[in-house]
């Protein structure tokens, strides 16, 4: 597949009271948000932690954007990347991913 590729990831994360669980949402986002500038390929990443409270919302979502998918696999085993991972440990116990190609403007 050639050209960009959009890459949205949601979790949902361990946490039995609201600031455990704000905690969680606010290091996931502290971490991923890390990685800005710092992943040849990834042409953008953002963080949305969830403000909506519904018992079956994910908690955060991940929306980054990539040159290609060659950059978007490359990007699955870069050590910044991983990194954050490692970080997160067993903190998210939920994950749903969307990967797809990003249609140019007019198409």
């Amino acid at each position: 597949m050639s050209g960009a590729i959009r890459h949205i990831v949601m979790w949902r994360l361990r946490g039995e009271t609201a600031d455990e669980r704000t905690a969680a949402r606010t290091k996931v986002k502290t971490l991923f948000e890390g990685l800005r500038g710092l992943i040849d390929g990834l042409t953008h990443i953002e963080v949305g932690v969830d403000v909506s409270d519904v018992d079956y919302a994910c908690d955060v979502v991940l929306f980054s954007e990539f040159r290609d998918s060659t950059a978007l696999q490359a990007y699955a085993t870069h050590p910044e990347h991983l990194r954050v991972r490692e970080a997160l440990g067993d903190l998210r116990i939920g994950r749903f991913q969307v990967d797809y190609p990003i249609k140019q403007a007019g198409i």
